[in-house]
């Protein structure tokens, strides 16, 4: 059903049928896009559907527009009546289109209903609705959006929320219905927005919307889960869990698109609630493909996500796996594996760890599946740097062996694949020098892993796996020597600041001719002394610019051995970033104490008078200091993980797929 005032065109009248209405909701968009053609059908197509509608031209624009509004304000009585009797008798309305013709008609009531709608001003709107209610279905703008739709799709608030349930007091529940150009009601974008209250009123008023489809055929429960509007999903699949109508009563197809957007944007636990209501829709591989991406969801420990099943992710996962497709035919699920959604592989790529553990759990055998590549899913994690997946190979004895030697259809065994660079650990590595070093760790724990003979073996391109490692990481030694090379200059200029500092007191030093104390001979005790020695705070300023002296010393040295290292490929893995790690804490170090030595100078010339100066600038000073802490923090902090943590990054002893029991010996 459409707005049965649709003011589009001025020299134009739209004749209705309104009880053809529900017969084109059923035909939908298609059947009423062939039936209109020219004018009358970019504003009446959908009226045109099943109606008998009748278009009169060559009319006086003045004549058309007086005439249409009288006719309008007889079919709003006519249908009035039609509803008391309870009669299915075919009734023709004329409406008035205001939209197109930017008359003072447009200007007096679309605009300012369409703006009122938009803000929730219900009392503005209320002028306008009160004396003329039958506008609650003008259509007030190009789109054949109805006063109810603008709000609708407008950010809930407890205006708009009013307006809404101020609005549906003057509608009768059949012009909830009405579609605007895009065949959608405005429930369906009220659901789309996530607009929970204006949902819940609209239903109260007519449950039937909800089983209205709108653009494209969609559902409001599809749009809401499409959208990502968990809230309004779960409500309204409360409402109706049983999907039985529209395109969902025909066929498991738009179902499982709904279910596939449950996971896509994890709303496991509506998910869920659809597969157990629907276990048909648990066999379609597509949706274990949607749920083998989503790598967050089961970032959690393993070894208590067997036990528990409270985690919605997990229960769905089982529930599909191991109850649906763990009952199918070895060929049924190898097609499933295979397939569009490359599930084993895919959730491989992401690094879903648990996911592919589980699916392992239930299928050992999957240890042993291929691509199109020949590659197995420990090649691939090699090759992204999935530590959690690659850790699996400790897990399964001697085997190992075969699979790291295994080569692809390049003739690239795994350590070729390692030498290969990363564009994970590029983006999630800080600073060329780390980057480097878990590059040769994953380099050296293959490399040890692998029989002699095949360390050195030639790919189809006549390349070995130090080779191709090489060529990959040759610019990032490069990269690391630059950083080097700025964070030296840097030590260097605090260090030439300290040092003049320490002979550059505030306040200078006593003069010979100055001093009252005398000694035989004629001379000042206190000559070439300092004039504020005896201030707590010059004691400050001498130890804080002696640290930051001695700091960037430090760093300076640090910098300046890493600069004439030889910069050989196994000194990334421990030496150089030991190095850089004490070269940036001393330089981290020097920074902050040569802003408390320039705060305790003020704090010495102003702390008789003024003292609000040395707080001002011992304030302003922090600033930098915490500004390098704040944005160099990880970077130390990756380091201290990297010099003490890298020893375990492959760890055999941990046993994630299968508990060990406690030995009886």
């Amino acid at each position: 059903m459409y707005p049965r005032e649709n003011p589009i065109d001025a020299n134009e009248e739209h004749r209705v049928d309104i009880n053809g209405a529900e017969e084109q909701q059923r035909h939908g968009a298609e059947e009423g896009q062939s039936q209109g053609q020219g004018e009358g059908q970019d504003h009446g197509a959908g009226e045109g559907q099943g109606q008998g509608a009748e278009e009169e031209h060559g009319q006086e624009e003045g004549q058309g527009a007086e005439e249409g509004q009288r006719q309008s304000q007889g079919q709003g009585a006519g249908e009035s009546q039609g509803e008391e009797q309870g009669q299915g008798q075919e009734q023709e309305r004329v409406y008035t289109n205001l939209v197109d013709s930017r008359d003072q008609h447009y200007f007096d009531i679309c605009v300012p209903l369409y703006e009122a709608s938009l803000t929730g001003d219900w009392d503005a709107a209320k002028a306008l609705l009160v004396p003329r209610p039958e506008l609650v279905t003008y259509a007030i703008d190009l789109d054949y959006n109805t006063p109810l739709h603008i709000a609708a799709y407008a950010q809930e608030t407890k205006e708009t929320k009013y307006f809404v349930d101020e609005l549906l007091k003057l509608m009768t529940p059949q012009q909830l219905e009405l579609k605007n150009k895009f065949l959608s009601t405005a429930f369906c974008l009220a659901a789309g927005s996530g607009n929970i209250g204006m949902v819940k009123s609209m239903v109260s008023k007519n449950k039937d919307v909800v089983k209205i489809l709108g653009y494209r055929g969609e559902s409001p429960l599809y749009k809401s889960a499409s959208q990502g509007r968990y809230e309004t999903l779960k409500y309204l699949y409360k409402r109706f869990p049983n999907l039985d109508y529209g395109d969902f009563q025909r066929d498991d197809e738009k179902k499982v698109c709904l279910l596939k957007q449950c996971v896509e944007y994890g709303f496991f636990d509506v998910a869920l609630e659809i597969v157990t209501n629907h276990p048909q829709l648990a066999k379609e591989g597509s949706v274990l493909g949607v749920l083998a991406k989503k790598t967050d969801a089961f970032k959690r420990d393993c070894t208590r996500c067997c036990d528990n099943d409270d985690d919605d992710a997990w229960r769905l996962l089982k529930v599909i796996w191991r109850d649906h497709i763990m009952r199918m035919t070895t060929p049924e699920l190898m097609k499933i594996l295979q397939g569009p959604s490359r599930i084993l592989f895919g959730a491989t790529e992401m690094g879903n760890t648990f996911f592919v553990m589980e699916l392992i759990r239930a299928y050992p055998g999957l240890i042993w599946f291929k691509n199109k590549d020949n590659r197995t899913i420990f090649h691939v994690a090699a090759m992204h740097r999935h530590l959690g997946i690659f850790n699996i190979l400790y897990e399964i004895g001697t085997r190992k062996n075969t699979i790291i030697t295994c080569k692809d259809v390049n003739g690239n065994n795994m350590l070729h694949l390692i030498g290969m660079t990363s564009k994970k650990m590029r983006h999630e590595t800080s600073g060329a020098t780390l980057l480097m070093q878990r590059e040769l760790l994953w380099f050296k724990e293959v490399e040890e892993m692998m029989l002699a003979s095949h360390r050195e073996s030639k790919n189809n391109n006549g390349e070995t796996p130090y080779e191709i490692f090489s060529e990959q990481n040759k610019d990032v030694i490069s990269q690391g020597v630059k950083w080097i090379r700025d964070c030296m200059v840097i030590a260097t200029i605090i260090v030439t600041v300290a040092f003049a500092v320490a002979f550059t007191v505030p306040g200078g030093y006593n003069q010979e001719s100055g001093g009252t104390s005398k000694v035989a001979g004629g001379h000042n005790q206190e000559a070439g002394i300092p004039i504020f020695v005896r201030e707590h705070d010059f004691l400050v300023f001498v130890i804080a610019n002696a640290i930051s002296l001695s700091s960037a010393s430090t760093s300076l040295l640090m910098f300046l051995s890493l600069l004439t290292s030889r910069h050989g490929q196994r000194d990334f893995i421990y030496s150089l970033p030991k190095k850089l790690m004490i070269g940036l804490i001393a330089l981290f170090i020097s920074v902050a104490a040569m802003m408390v030595t320039f705060s305790a100078s003020f704090f010495m010339l102003y702390n008789k008078r003024l003292k609000w100066v040395p707080i001002t600038i011992a304030v302003l000073a922090s600033i930098p200091v915490l500004t390098f802490s704040v944005f160099q923090f990880q970077l130390l902090w990756d380091m201290i993980c990297s010099m003490f943590c890298s020893r375990y990054l492959f760890n055999p002893k941990k046993h994630m797929l299968y508990k060990r029991k406690q030995s009886r010996f």
